[in-house]
């Protein structure tokens, strides 16, 4: 039996994530974890009286660092599968179970809730910069992969035991890229399934940075691809869209020794 648990980094979210719980709430999960990432607006005060569990981070440590440390809380209780949800609204709550109707036949890849739907409601400088980080991190995985940047996801918990995830000083927005890239290494594979483009063109400003996160995930999948000597399998698999290898144990590789799984 799957037991499905929501993760919610959230910084300076009070505006938006009652109503994203609520509507969580409603779907069919064991628990939603939030993770107060440090927020200064009452982001916690806000859903307080509901019934899930909020994490606080005293100081603002980042997008994934908070991500991590949710995921380590539901692992602990036991989560087969981690769903990962912004707290902004770009992302439709009720599109989980449309997602979650994959792991049967999937049980081991991580799905992504595609931004293909619509794609013409986000500006094009948006969808050029979506598209660009899809070429390389398709490279470096070895597949080719739709909206890599969608923070829209559902995670298999085995997939913690066999990649690295110790905390990184910078473990903001590139973490997300660099999961995927290491989980392809192991054999979980991803696989996009495609939702609507939800874009508010009042919401409040992106937390990305636009100049030092896309460095940040650049320098990550440049130092990725010189440890494959620039893979040239993997840029030809992505760029002629090959599927991936049939996922199997024989396709999935131990732990490097000294390296750490995302354990309880």
């Amino acid at each position: 039996m799957n037991r499905l648990w929501v993760v919610i980094p959230a910084y300076n979210e009070a505006v938006s994530i009652r109503d994203i719980c609520l509507r969580v709430l409603e779907q069919p999960i064991e628990r939603l974890v939030v993770v107060d990432d440090g927020s200064a607006d009452g982001t916690a005060a806000a859903i307080a009286d509901l019934p899930l569990t909020c994490l606080t981070n005293p100081v603002n440590r980042g997008k994934g660092a908070s991500l991590l440390r949710g995921m380590r809380h539901a692992l602990a209780a036991g989560a087969t599968h981690i769903v990962s949800l912004d707290a902004d609204g770009q992302h439709r709550p009720e599109d989980i179970p449309r997602l979650a109707a994959r792991i049967q036949q999937h049980p081991d890849r991580i799905l992504i809730a595609a931004r293909l739907l619509n794609r013409e409601q986000a500006p094009p400088l948006r969808r050029f910069a979506n598209a660009f980080a899809d070429f390389w991190i398709s490279w470096a995985c070895g597949q080719a992969i739709r909206d890599t940047q969608s923070g829209f996801r559902i995670y298999p918990s085995r997939l913690f035991e066999r990649i690295d995830t110790r905390p990184k000083p910078d473990a903001g927005f590139a973490f997300e890229s660099e999961i995927l890239i290491d989980a392809a290494w192991q054999g979980h594979f991803t696989l996009a399934i495609p939702i609507e483009t939800l874009y508010h063109p009042h919401a409040r400003p992106s937390h990305y940075r636009a100049y030092e996160d896309t460095a940040s995930i650049v320098r990550m999948v440049a130092a990725k691809l010189a440890q494959r000597h620039f893979y040239p399998l993997g840029l030809w698999r992505s760029l002629m869209r090959r599927p991936p290898p049939e996922q199997g144990n024989a396709d999935l590789q131990p732990l490097d020794e000294g390296r750490e799984g995302l354990r309880p």
